[in-house]
């Protein structure tokens, strides 16, 4: 950080002799069990399980408890989340026969006894029970222990992740700290640890235009390259390791759209497994500029793929007048990308 008088004054913040906590800049602590219950009753209300596969219909009814404490801590910037919760969830069931005549209705619960911090990265115990433990109550029980608990569990990972960028405070802490135009692609992340990407200028063939910046890095992913190439160019992908949606052709000359829109571009080359090459636009550039993405795949060995990255004629500003495109773009190829992929396909080198 800069120092009082010094650097961009949208970034500075004052030690003040009155000990004001100023934008929650020092220590602020934020519960969040009222913002969590809501949360839950909307990601876990009425959810369809099954509806008629096997003659069974299954679907979660509503939150009946939630205990525990959650809370967010903000401490110069930072976001500390805590929490240790269990969450109840009735659910119901109903089994026909081929004819679609009702052969039993069933009421049971899902039980999520700990999620907690200390456990972010894993999937809490999940119990099921069912009212009536028959022979088709229990049919109707394995079925929502195989279909509904990984269903319950992504919902539960959700509401981590939201917890991890601040719960409750998150827009607030957005309006404080990210100018809006820095949004495209979601790039404002975190700097990523220095030995995750290497910075490979000898890659740049060409200077940038004036007014315009290159990308270059190169990544190592434990993994085939077809499996990396297909990941980047299935949109369904996209949105499981993004958390946003997206939409993408896999022919050359077609579109997509990703991170809920705010990248859009069109595919000008592709070769399974060794090359994609795409135009590039974030919304929030200046009309009509668009960059080019270059990334070449490489196996030095099997189960080892090298990724260089070249993203040419990167806007040194964006319509804004902000002169942090290519930092945020970088970033967000680095953070929201690269280690999302190695986090969620367990690609880690």
């Amino acid at each position: 950080m800069a120092r009082y008088g010094e650097g961009d004054q949208r970034w500075i913040v004052e030690e003040r002799a009155d000990g004001t906590n100023v934008h929650n800049w020092h220590w602020a602590e934020t519960d969040c069990m009222e913002w969590s219950r809501n949360f839950f009753n909307k990601l876990l209300s009425n959810l369809t399980v099954l509806d008629g596969e096997g003659n069974l219909h299954i679907r979660t009814k509503k939150v009946e408890k939630i205990d525990g404490e959650a809370y967010v801590n903000v401490r110069k910037g930072k976001i500390i989340p805590g929490y240790e919760i269990s969450v109840a969830v009735a659910w119901e069931g109903e089994a026909k026969d081929a004819d679609g005549k009702s052969l039993l209705k069933v009421d049971g619960t899902v039980e999520m006894p700990y999620i907690s911090d200390e456990n972010a990265d894993e999937d809490p115990e999940l119990k099921v029970t069912v009212k009536d433990e028959g022979p088709i109550g229990n049919r109707l029980k394995e079925a929502m222990i195989s279909k509904g608990k990984p269903l319950i569990l992504e919902k539960v990972k959700v509401w981590v992740q939201s917890m991890a960028k601040g719960g409750p405070v998150k827009n607030e802490l957005e309006a404080k700290t990210v100018t809006p135009q820095n949004n495209s692609a979601s790039a404002a992340a975190a700097p990523a640890a220095k030995k995750e990407v290497v910075v490979d200028k000898k890659e740049v063939k060409e200077e940038s235009k004036k007014g315009r910046k290159t990308i270059a890095m190169t990544e190592r992913f434990n993994c085939r390259a077809r499996d990396l190439f297909e990941i980047l160019m299935d949109e369904n992908r996209w949105k499981g390791f993004t958390q946003s949606n997206a939409r993408i052709s896999k022919e050359v000359g077609g579109e997509f759209s990703i991170f809920d829109g705010s990248v859009t571009g069109t595919n000008v080359e592709l070769q399974e497994g060794k090359l994609i090459v795409q135009k590039w636009r974030f919304g929030s550039w200046p009309e009509g500029m668009q960059s080019l993405v270059r990334l070449v795949f490489e196996e030095p060995e099997p189960g080892v793929t090298v990724v260089k990255l070249t993203h040419t004629d990167v806007p040194e500003e964006d319509k804004y007048g902000n002169a942090t495109v290519a930092e945020n773009t970088e970033r967000g190829w680095r953070e929201l990308i690269f280690q999302r992929i190695r986090a969620v396909f367990g690609f880690g080198i």
